[in-house]
């Protein structure tokens, strides 16, 4: 099966199988991609939206990968720099509205009609939104990816340390929001 990143990259580093390479590549990310994305913006067409800017961007910065981490890594850093370039525009956007961002989020959680969230899922998601951008984006990555610290330190351009610090302010942040609110972490 090819599927790694010297295959891949291979196949689009020719001419003839580069859309074979980018189809495989888009194949192999594109889920956990959008994961990533979703939850950090909430809404599943800013979220498209974004996946496809990320993949834009991928194919036309492909020549600049320096393979010096992991291909997937490498997206993972762009959609993340994407995905925050979108919030503070339109953190921007909001910012004479009347309704914040994180409240613009939560309304559009309740609104979802792709999922059904009970009553601790949706405390949890109003609590992550509560976080500061980093914070959110750390204890995402964690908690529902599971990404081991060190490939977040790739993705997030950072030391692992100052993540794994981030990681234990936002999950106290949390479990207190939830305990606030009578519900357990």
């Amino acid at each position: 099966m090819i599927g790694n990143d010297e295959e891949i990259l291979a196949l689009i580093d020719k001419r003839k199988t580069r859309d074979k390479g980018f189809r495989l590549l888009v194949s192999q990310t594109k889920e956990r991609l959008y994961w990533q994305i979703r939850r950090m913006v909430v809404s599943h067409e800013d979220t498209n939206d974004l996946l496809q800017d990320v993949y834009v961007k991928v194919f036309r910065n492909i020549s600049s990968f320096k393979r010096d981490s992991a291909l997937s890594t490498w997206i993972y850093r762009i959609a993340f720099n994407e995905t925050i370039n979108f919030l503070h525009s339109k953190a921007k956007r909001n910012k004479d509205s009347s309704v914040t961002i994180e409240e613009e989020m939560v309304q559009n959680l309740k609104n979802d009609k792709y999922f059904n969230y009970s009553a601790l899922n949706l405390a949890l998601e109003k609590a992550i939104l509560t976080l500061p951008d980093k914070q959110r984006t750390v204890f995402l990555l964690r908690y529902y990816d599971d990404m081991p610290f060190k490939q977040m330190a790739e993705v997030l351009n950072t030391n692992e340390g100052a993540l794994k610090t981030s990681y234990h302010i936002a999950e106290k942040k949390i479990r207190e929001i939830l305990l606030q609110s009578g519900l357990n972490f």
